[in-house]
């Protein structure tokens, strides 16, 4: 079985300054889950640049789903990304004008592989845009008849986790995703994740700085005392 996500002795330093990240080894394999951590400047959010192919100089093997990151031209990085790869901005990215299912379709608008992921069982990308959004407990009310600057930060926030998980890619990639939510709404919105990754059979690589997600996740990587895992 091919690895979702592969490092090996990965390095990166920017110019004329100390390295900022170096990880021995870490695997994750389909439907595994990582949390990593640590204080700021520890190298978290370059990390997550140079999995997504966002930043490049990076030293070691770094590969996504088989592919190899290193030398890829630009659109090929940007087809990785659509293919393979469900991304979960922090300030979530969505486009103000669309609608809900219509933020929730645009990876099947940019991937064959992702659209005919969406379309199992007969259904539409817009149908499975409508499921997932259901499933995210969001009222079908909202799904075409209010754009997404409309709505509550909780709200924005499950439809970009939709985005993230239609068509079902291989790994999730989640930035600070509930940095704007309250105790309460933090949890219940990491279980209703959980619940539709265990359903899509995802990989979900998640960075935080709230120590209480690890309550969440079978695996932490704490960048600040920069394991090997």
């Amino acid at each position: 079985m091919i690895p979702v996500l592969r490092l090996d002795a990965l390095s990166f330093a920017w110019p004329h300054q100390a390295p900022l990240l170096h990880i021995d080894r870490l695997q994750l394999m389909p439907g595994e889950h990582l949390l990593i951590q640590g204080p700021s400047g520890s190298g978290k959010t370059t990390l997550l640049n140079l999995i997504t192919g966002l930043q490049s100089g990076h030293g070691g093997t770094l590969e996504v789903a088989g592919h190899s990151l290193v030398q890829q031209s630009s659109r090929a990085l940007d087809r990785l990304r659509a293919d393979h790869m469900g991304l979960l901005f922090q300030q979530f990215n969505l486009l103000p004008y669309l609608s809900l299912v219509d933020n929730v379709t645009l990876p099947c608008m940019l991937s064959n592989r992702r659209r005919a992921a969406a379309s199992h069982q007969g259904l539409t990308p817009a149908q499975e845009a409508e499921r997932l959004l259901t499933r995210l407990q969001l009222d079908p009310a909202l799904f075409h008849q209010r754009t997404v600057a409309e709505l509550s930060i909780g709200q924005q926030q499950r439809v970009a986790a939709a985005r993230a998980l239609i068509g079902c890619p291989e790994l999730i990639i989640a930035d600070e995703p509930t940095s704007a939510l309250d105790h309460t709404n933090r949890n219940h919105f990491m279980t209703l994740l959980f619940e539709e990754l265990q359903h899509s059979g995802s990989t979900l690589l998640m960075v935080s700085h709230d120590p209480a997600l690890a309550n969440h996740f079978p695996h932490t990587l704490n960048l600040g005392r920069m394991p090997s895992c």
